[in-house]
């Protein structure tokens, strides 16, 4: 059994995909509400990737004709925002729940893009749910994120959980469900899903825990908290708490003895974590303001550098053929890297002509400082003290 809900991406106040934000910086929603939702072009090619995977989803269990289906992905393609590799990603997406499905006996009962109702958990929040199976006394919450900046597990994830809340209350009177697996699909990070599993009985229990937490974040209360979760939220240039936090992180100097020690080290790079990008977004933001006629005191905006091009390249290249310049001059002929092949290509042309061939190798990445929590193994290899300030650091 299938179903195949159009549900409208729209967002609650308290969003399950902004829950990271609200349940660790209470104030936040109520502010980031205050301020204009403006979407990225990267959030625009992720819709874009999402009804592809959608329309997919849709032709192999709702039995969409393929005139329908060739004619859907036919426009698709044609956006301005559709890369050639969203067809290996979402195809990686749609045989990852198939083989889900093809695990059960008989066919489990399969949700598609459903708008699940939270309210039992936050005040006057729904959200919606790319993919629900559930069979077996199992329920199955999957996910598509085709985001690569910032991978996404499904461990302990506040949205994935809270979708799966909402599934528990569209579903459980009609299935019996005991355990829970969420699932995230992150083709641009993982080669396999982010895999998580929890009791249904342990998930309504975090529901009822955060429930006192989700109110104070819908009535605007608590205190503005700083840290990682800061990172895709409006307010996040402007925003009090932040920019002191940031220029807090300085203070610590001057300490004695008059060198740090990489205790203090540690200390300053955790209270300095994400300023460079703060300050950018600010800097964009003024910029903004002062466009718009706005006044930021001490500062302006002015003509950045500017660029040259051709009023006509093919006019342009024949007349300095005419005069003698050797046409070898005129290009510049690169060849493309594996990762640029992989994309023009599909992963799978490029693993079948390139990798299965032996003709690309995998080199180690060089070390890159990261926090303890990363999921990466810790670098083992030794690092010559001189060659140990090189190395890059990653937020």
């Amino acid at each position: 059994m299938t179903e195949i809900a159009h549900a409208e991406r729209a967002h609650a106040l308290l969003s399950a995909s902004g829950a990271h934000r609200w349940l660790h910086c209470t104030p936040s929603a109520q502010l980031e509400a205050t301020l204009p939702d403006t979407e990225s072009e990267a959030a625009k090619r992720g819709t874009l990737a999402h009804e592809i995977a959608e329309l997919k989803l849709q032709k192999v269990f709702s039995g969409l004709p393929t005139r329908s289906f060739n004619a859907a992905l036919k426009k698709f393609k044609a956006h301005e925002l559709y890369e050639p590799i969203m067809d290996d990603h979402t195809n990686a997406y749609v045989e990852y729940i198939q083989s889900i499905v093809h695990a059960y006996p008989s066919t489990p009962f399969v949700a598609i893009e459903r708008r699940v109702d939270l309210t039992d958990f936050v005040p006057e929040s729904f959200g919606t749910s790319d993919c629900i199976i559930i069979g077996g006394g199992k329920l199955h919450v999957i996910d598509y994120k085709n985001g690569q900046g910032v991978p996404v597990p499904a461990e302990d994830n506040p949205q994935m959980k809270l979708y799966a809340l909402g599934a528990l209350k569209a579903f459980s009177l009609l299935f019996p469900i005991e355990a829970v697996h969420l699932a995230i699909v992150q083709p641009k990070v993982w080669d396999t899903p982010s895999e998580w599993s929890i009791s249904a009985t342990d998930l309504l229990a975090w529901g009822e825990s955060i429930k006192p937490i989700a109110q104070a974040a819908f009535n605007g209360e608590g205190d503005y908290v700083v840290g990682e979760h800061c990172g895709f939220c409006r307010a996040k240039a402007t925003c009090r708490a932040r920019t002191e936090h940031m220029l807090a992180a300085g203070s610590k100097a001057p300490l004695k003895p008059p060198l740090l020690s990489w205790d203090e080290v540690g200390e300053v790079l955790r209270q300095a974590d994400g300023i460079v990008k703060w300050y950018e977004a600010l800097k964009k933001g003024a910029l903004a303001e002062v466009l718009k006629g706005g006044q930021v005191e001490g500062w302006k905006a002015v003509e950045g550098r500017g660029s040259r091009d051709y009023t006509d390249l093919d006019k342009a290249f024949a007349h300095l053929k005419e005069k003698g310049i050797d046409e070898a001059v005129l290009y510049d002929r690169k060849p493309l890297s594996p990762p640029q092949l992989e994309e023009a290509l599909t992963k799978k042309v490029y693993k079948d002509l390139l990798e299965d061939a032996g003709l690309v190798v995998k080199r180690p990445g060089a070390p890159t400082l990261a926090k303890a929590g990363d999921k990466r193994p810790t670098f083992n290899d030794q690092v010559k003290p001189e060659d140990a300030f090189s190395a890059p650091l990653e937020a």
